[in-house]
């Protein structure tokens, strides 16, 4: 019997570390003892005092500090306007990849899934909210989904860094790892034909958050077993993502109470 290969074993640093940028949200991302810095970049057309005070900083957090180009810089922080040439990456202690997840001793029970979900305020606010109420997985897809950048972190308020972020190439990738894996499909929207304080769930299940003009994608849409809806018995059609996100986790909550 073979062993696996270290290579096929190997994590994409993608799904270990949450990248900042900036003078500011790095120096505080060093200054914060809670967090465990990586390393830090900077450009090399980076000079003067700030180079100085972003050295000195990880020097006293015993961080490496890494010289690369400006245009490196700019496709690791995936933002060429407000990089200013520095960026760090964060380990995010519980982001790992959803197949590892699922392989694992004991798989999440309940999961939410983001599909097309591209405003990073509503992605950072579902990571606070889900973290909040104690959910064992929230999967964020590299493609289709806000990718995960400060403007997510802020929104989290720095909950990001400690979420339990599970990560795969896609919404549909992830529908078709959890289907396999025995988690029962739910969408959430305002057309579902049940309601969310009604249903009753199995061992396993997850939930699909859809875009926030798109709705769930087509290829994940097949193999959604139950829709979803929040009785409103007010003069609203429906709700903000993050919101429908935060009624859903606490409902759970009290559940599991």
């Amino acid at each position: 019997m073979s062993a696996e290969s270290p290579a096929s074993q190997a994590v994409s640093p993608k799904d270990r570390f949450l990248t900042v940028y900036g003078r500011k949200p790095v120096l505080e991302a060093l200054g914060d003892p809670g967090l465990d810095v990586d390393k830090v970049i900077l450009a090399d057309s980076v000079r003067g005092p700030v180079v100085a005070e972003i050295r000195r900083a990880a020097r006293a957090s015993g961080v490496p500090v890494q010289r690369a180009s400006a245009h490196r810089v700019k496709v690791l922080a995936g933002n060429g306007k407000q990089d200013q040439g520095v960026l760090a990456d964060v380990v995010a202690r519980r982001m790992r990849p959803l197949a590892a997840a699922l392989a694992g001793p004991k798989p999440p029970a309940r999961v939410l899934v983001l599909d097309g979900i591209t405003t990073p305020a509503n992605v950072g606010m579902i990571l606070r909210t889900a973290t909040a109420a104690g959910l064992g997985g929230i999967v964020v897809p590299r493609r289709g989904v806000a990718a995960l950048d400060p403007l997510v972190v802020k929104a989290s308020a720095g909950v990001a860094f400690r979420a339990p972020m599970l990560r795969c190439a896609s919404a549909a990738e992830a529908a078709g790892l959890l289907a396999g894996a025995g988690y029962r499909l739910y969408g959430l929207g305002a057309s579902g034909s049940g309601s969310l304080f009604e249903a009753e769930f199995p061992a396993r299940a997850a939930f699909v958050l859809g875009g926030e003009t798109a709705g769930v994608g087509p290829e994940v849409r097949e193999r959604v077993s139950e829709w979803l809806s929040i009785p409103m018995p007010g003069e609203v059609e429906s709700l903000n993502v993050s919101a429908a996100a935060a009624v859903l986790c606490f409902e759970l909550v009290r559940r599991g109470r």
